[in-house]
């Protein structure tokens, strides 16, 4: 299996991982349904993909992985250096492989080179805090359960200092 970057030929093939990914997902608001896929292309689209992976085993896209910037309402930071990663997608028959572990963990190293201070992610804290991921900060999202929220430095600073209010871009309003 490959880990890369996603081509402008995958972006169909994404597209259809995200759908089955997320069918009938239990934290899907099912007046909506799945709008992760839409996410994605609005981000892709208005050129706010920091990093976009996809693992790839033979001619198939099994996995993808978004990161995108958020706003921190804070003067101490600046833009760009704090990402979300949201989506994490992988194949319904192949998921409990470790594919989704390979995309975090290479997407974090990744990141840690381009000099990213944080990332933030909403998310199973059982499945999240085994890639560092935490519930000890000062970082906060109206509307969303502070359980579900959680942050990582990637810059070897610890503890998080910030006290600030976390702002997605305009494709997560789908």
């Amino acid at each position: 299996m490959n880990i890369g970057p996603e081509t402008a030929q995958d972006t169909q093939a994404i597209a259809a991982l995200i759908l089955a990914a997320f069918h009938n997902h239990p934290h899907q608001d099912p007046a909506k349904g799945t709008t992760e896929h839409r996410i994605v292309q609005g981000l892709r689209d208005a050129g706010a993909l920091s990093l976009s992976l996809v693992a790839q085993d033979g001619e198939d896209i099994v996995g993808h992985i978004a990161f995108s910037p958020v706003d921190l309402e804070t003067a101490s930071v600046s833009p760009g250096t704090w990402l979300v990663m949201a989506p994490v997608s992988v194949a319904p028959a192949r998921q409990g492989q470790g594919i989704g572990s390979r995309l975090i963990r290479q997407g974090l190293e990744q990141l840690k080179a381009l000099d990213v201070e944080g990332v933030v992610v909403l998310g199973e804290p059982d499945y999240y805090t085994r890639f560092g991921f935490h519930h000890q900060h000062q970082l906060s999202v109206p509307g969303l359960p502070a359980g579900y929220f959680m942050a990582q430095r990637l810059d070897g600073e610890a503890p998080i200092y910030l006290q600030a209010t976390v702002n997605f871009h305009p494709a997560f309003d789908v």
